[in-house]
């Protein structure tokens, strides 16, 4: 039955999502185990790795490729020996071309893009891993890499995107045929980081190769378990003036929740809401008798019937949220008030962001 299915797939990314959290992981879907959409074929352009890996894009016009059960990959492909390597955990990993520019291989390069759960402390340590394991006939290569960033990178064009990485495997990295390598390194926060790349940030000439007559003419490699960690000691965030710890509660009164995100026209949470839901879980645990209703908001983009629906929809996934955390459904209302209520002009992008929020009003104290 439909219900049941969408029903068990809510619970298996909220357990998922849970597991990721426990560890101290805040790459949401490390592992490429959560798919946004079914599989249909082999990839050309970045645009279809991004519609199918949940979370994770392509940052150029080049597409990564998705190993999966379910993904048909070409005969043509399967003879050069793509996908005969089984990934290191799960059923699922990425394959990226990471060289071959100056032989003219068309997508020579290749990266794959997540934003994290939640932003780089500035001066916290952190570990940051991935595994890889070479194509069986690829080149083998150096310089394989991982760079943090503030922003996300949506390039129209197919080429190395020339970035310093703050992780990076300076010795070629032999291993292949699903004998995997992991490239770890420890590094401290210097901004508010939230993304991060995975792929080779370095031109072919800058690029260490062991040049087997016998490989292919690019390198290309399998990635699996991407991993940030905090190292111990972990700094105390500074708290800010708003945050939900720090506010006084009254009935009546409402409270925007910060950073709140949801996928693009829908109603499914990201895990960069999770940090900020928490806390509300944890005021709902610190006045066990309080009662309130999660109300979302739209900018005025769409219908009215559509953004009553899409806002009352995403105010459901909240509560959603906030019951598989433990908090009881009978302290927890909702509903959506599309853009009847905006608190800035939706004639500019950033007055529309504004009004795409999500509340909670007191009901009961």
């Amino acid at each position: 039955m439909r219900w049941l299915f969408t029903i068990s797939l809510l619970f298996l990314s909220y357990y998922s999502n849970a597991q990721q959290a426990s560890d101290g992981n805040i790459v949401p879907n490390p592992s490429f185990e959560e798919l946004g959409s079914y599989p249909l074929g082999w990839f050309y352009k970045g645009k279809d790795f991004s519609r199918l890996m949940k979370y994770w894009t392509s940052a150029t016009y080049a597409s990564p490729d998705v190993y999966h059960p379910k993904v048909r990959i070409p005969i043509y492909w399967t003879q050069k020996g793509f996908g005969i390597e089984k990934p290191l955990t799960g059923n699922t990993m990425v394959g990226i071309t990471v060289y071959g520019c100056k032989e003219g291989k068309p997508h020579c390069r290749e990266y794959i893009q997540i934003r994290l759960m939640e932003p780089l402390v500035i001066g916290q340590q952190y570990r940051a891993s991935f595994f890889t394991t070479a194509l069986q006939d690829s080149k083998l290569v150096n310089n394989l890499g991982m760079h943090f960033s503030t922003e996300s990178y949506n390039e129209t064009i197919d080429d190395v995107l020339e970035l310093e990485p703050q992780i990076l495997e300076r010795n070629i990295i032999q291993s292949k045929g699903g004998d995997w390598h992991q490239v770890e390194q420890v590094f401290t926060a210097k901004d508010t980081s939230e993304y991060i790349i995975i792929g080779n940030f370095f031109p072919d000439s800058l690029t260490r190769i062991d040049d087997n007559p016998l490989s292919y003419k690019y390198a290309y490699y399998y990635i699996d378990d991407v991993s940030v960690k905090k190292e111990k000691p972990i700094i105390d965030e500074p708290i800010k003036p708003d945050d939900l710890c720090c506010l006084e509660y009254e009935v009546g009164k409402s409270f925007q929740l910060k950073n709140i995100f949801f996928e693009t026209a829908k109603s499914e949470l990201l895990p960069q809401s999770y940090k900020e839901l928490n806390k509300l879980v944890e005021v709902l645990a610190q006045h066990p008798s309080m009662v309130i209703e999660i109300q979302g908001h739209t900018d005025n983009q769409g219908s009215y019937k559509y953004n009553i629906k899409l806002s009352r929809d995403r105010s459901h996934a909240v509560v959603h949220y906030l019951t598989s955390k433990g908090v009881d459904k009978d302290r927890l209302y909702y509903k959506g008030f599309g853009d009847t209520r905006p608190i800035s002009s939706n004639e500019t992008k950033e007055g529309r962001q504004l009004n795409r929020r999500v509340e909670f009003l007191i009901i009961q104290k």
